[in-house]
């Protein structure tokens, strides 16, 4: 039983396009099986075209909350697809524009969710299909709870009729969150919207939010494209850097269709410098995170808009191998990432979470590497900066990184 769910599991992820027997071969694979047959007795009916290779990479888009928390309306949103695509955001890879809590005020008497008539005057769907007429993808919030976490109506017990809704409305991603969930379990909930969801017929990308608690990463996959592992991000140095933490030892739960979340970006919202906004975007694209804007796309300064629309860090993000970058090393405030890519290379970010400029060093064989030579390119900056014998080293400020790709010279391009 167990060889053959083995055998089935590698053919199916070989349809997918590839990348996830790639990714089992640097070593999740374990992970990986484990999970795809237990959820091959448990969910028979998902098919591969409008489930499994849907976030294949970690999903890229904005989301309201961050930013602007219950002040949504129509106007907003469209507004805000429309700086996705003039920023150059859209032709960077965001895609997904996410309305969070507050879009909903009340249900009808046959149970359907209604829109807040005021905010959003002319529907949901007329506003999904302007935001699909400019090449993109829309997303909306509930709860798996009686309210949601802004006290508007959950999901719970309407699961169907909600799903039903989205896929009339023309939904691509929904965001389930877990506030008002007194007596239910995280695990059957998610299943219950997630087979909701595919029973309505629309494939829609399904972001698990319940924050950690029931440790996600264990059996999400399968249930969700990418689950939440920590409580909600804070538009600070200390909010990143506790998050960055927890998130080590997740590692081989991540790989192509179910991805570990450490919530969205706060990049350009205010609360901290240029360094630190590209420390937490080069951390969250190591970490192969969904990379989800939460600013203000409509007054982007430059640099924010460089920071987000970076395309060679965004690639490290992107990368069809699919595996999440570790820690490999912690001295102190001073610290080694790493991400292995698909061509062979590596992404590496030499990481200075401490209060002065310090140099940091990292050496092949710490990388895995048995080359002795390998060209270096810094990412920030778009440029090769040489070939380096044994390792490299650089001068990191505080609360920054040195991001480079490491690509040993025996590779062949």
């Amino acid at each position: 039983m167990a060889k053959e769910c083995r055998r089935r599991t590698a053919m199916r992820v070989f349809a997918a396009g590839g990348v996830i027997l790639a990714w089992m071969a640097v070593g999740a694979g374990t992970a990986l099986v484990s999970s795809s047959c237990r959820d091959k007795e448990m969910r028979r009916h998902v098919k591969l075209n409008d489930f499994d290779a849907l976030a294949l990479k970690p999903p890229m888009g904005w989301n309201s909350w961050n930013r602007f928390g219950c002040a949504v309306d129509e106007q907003l949103v469209r507004s805000m697809a429309e700086a996705m695509v003039r920023s150059g955001m859209a032709a960077a890879g965001y895609e997904y524009v996410v309305i969070d809590d507050c879009w909903q005020t009340a249900r009808d008497a046959e149970g359907n969710i209604v829109a807040d008539p005021e905010r959003f005057p002319s529907g949901i769907k007329a506003l999904a299909d302007y935001v699909h007429s400019l090449g993109l993808k829309f997303g909306l919030y509930s709860c798996a709870g009686d309210k949601t976490c802004e006290g508007r109506p959950g999901s719970r017990g309407f699961e169907e009729p909600d799903a039903r809704r989205y896929a009339a409305w023309g939904v691509d991603y929904l965001k389930y969150d877990w506030c008002h969930t007194e007596g239910l379990q995280a695990e059957p909930a998610y299943r219950k919207m997630r087979a909701a969801l595919e029973a309505a017929g629309r494939p829609v990308v399904f972001s698990i939010c319940e924050w950690g608690r029931s440790k996600p990463w264990l059996w999400a996959r399968g249930v969700g494209h990418l689950w939440r592992t920590t409580g909600d991000i804070k538009d600070n140095w200390e909010s990143v850097v506790k998050i960055l933490d927890l998130q080590v030892g997740l590692e081989d739960y991540a790989g192509p269709g179910g991805w570990n979340d450490p919530d969205m970006l706060e990049v350009g919202n205010g609360g901290m410098t240029a360094d630190e906004y590209r420390a937490h975007f080069s951390l969250w694209c190591l970490l192969a995170a969904p990379l989800m804007a939460g600013n203000d796309l409509r007054t982007m300064s430059r640099e924010t808009t460089f920071i987000l629309t970076n395309s060679d860090v965004i690639a490290v993000n992107q990368d069809a191998l699919g595996v999440q970058g570790r820690r490999i090393r912690k001295e102190g405030g001073l610290e080694v990432w790493a991400k292995p890519l698909a061509d062979g290379a590596l992404a590496v970010a030499l990481f200075n979470r401490g209060q002065v400029k310090e140099r940091i060093s990292v050496s092949w064989p710490e990388l895995g590497v048995e080359t002795s030579t390998c060209f270096v390119r810094d990412l920030w900056r778009k440029r090769d900066v040489g070939r380096f014998l044994s390792g490299f080293a650089a001068d990191v400020p505080s609360h920054a990184v040195v991001l480079v790709k490491v690509k040993p010279s025996n590779i062949i391009d």
